[in-house]
């Protein structure tokens, strides 16, 4: 505790008062800010955990009176509603897109960023470019393309189409610039071909980036909500967000096993953002000012 008041004082100290205000107002602005992102969240936990007459009832409480599962455990045992089914395909779909998302923006990043190739500037900057198409006017061609395919109805179709997003390959392209050319040659020296280089050299430095990138893909294909409700038609191949369409019809004044749903579908994000903390901020840091 004495620790704590010697650096209060020394910031005090060290610290003029303009600053220390500055300081103060900053804080102030991230805890409403923190709050506005907590609440709808505590809410919505809380109002899964209670009876469906509390929920409506007018004295309105942050903190259930009563505790209960039977919305967890009511929306589990529907048999009318495989929101297991839904759970284990979005696991699975997006596990398999976020390794070959990974797979090709580290590849396409690698040639961007250590190889020499006549219009790799053009080719890049072009590629950047179609982030500014908003991603609806590509939904006709995408399902076109889709039904062409035989895909509609699969799994595939809710992988494929976002294999083409460029902001990996910006992101990872920014921090392979920073690793030094001589890694390279060395490697060359030693027969090393460019996959070698690419595999065994470069990609290792790149871990925290691709840790942060395997979050950032894995949350906007887990979360994607309209993309597979085109492509999907049966109950047995939707996603979980897509299905939670369904769920809340079938529940339209069951505001507590809507709740129930949504945490559910927002385990799996906060479980993966977890796993990889450690890495995130690193990742955010370095991917973005190295190169």
């Amino acid at each position: 505790m004495s620790k704590f008041k010697e650096r209060i004082a020394r910031y005090f100290k060290n610290n003029s008062k303009k600053s220390i205000a500055i300081t103060a107002v900053c804080y102030i602005l991230l805890f409403v800010c923190a709050l506005a992102v907590v609440i709808p969240s505590l809410w919505a936990v809380a109002t899964s955990l209670k009876y469906e007459t509390d929920v409506l009832d007018v004295n309105v409480t942050l903190i259930p009176r009563r505790v209960t599962l039977e919305n967890y455990t009511s929306i589990l045992a529907n048999r009318n509603v495989p929101i297991l089914r839904w759970f284990w395909n979005s696991i699975k779909i997006a596990v398999v897109y976020v390794v070959l998302y990974l797979f090709i923006t580290s590849l396409a990043a690698f040639a961007f960023s250590r190889l020499r190739f006549k219009g790799r500037e053009f080719l890049f900057w072009l590629g950047m470019s179609s982030m500014m198409i908003p991603g609806v006017i590509n939904m006709i061609p995408n399902y076109i393309i889709i039904d062409k395919l035989g895909l509609v109805d699969n799994m595939f179709s809710m992988i494929f189409p976002g294999l083409g997003g460029v902001f990996g390959v910006f992101m990872l392209r920014q921090f392979m610039r920073g690793v030094p050319l001589a890694y390279d040659e060395a490697a060359k020296i030693d027969g090393a071909n460019s996959f070698q280089i690419y595999f065994h050299i470069v990609l290792p430095l790149c871990v925290p980036v691709l840790v942060t990138l395997a979050i950032f893909s894995f949350q906007g294909n887990w979360n994607d909500y309209v993309w597979p409700l085109i492509v999907t038609n049966s109950a047995e191949t939707r996603t979980l967000t897509a299905g939670l369409a369904t769920f809340s019809g079938s529940y339209a004044h069951q505001y507590g096993k809507q709740m129930a749903g949504a945490v559910l579908s927002a385990l799996p994000i906060l479980l993966v953002f977890l796993a990889g903390q450690k890495y995130f901020i690193k990742g955010i840091s370095i991917g973005g000012i190295k190169g």
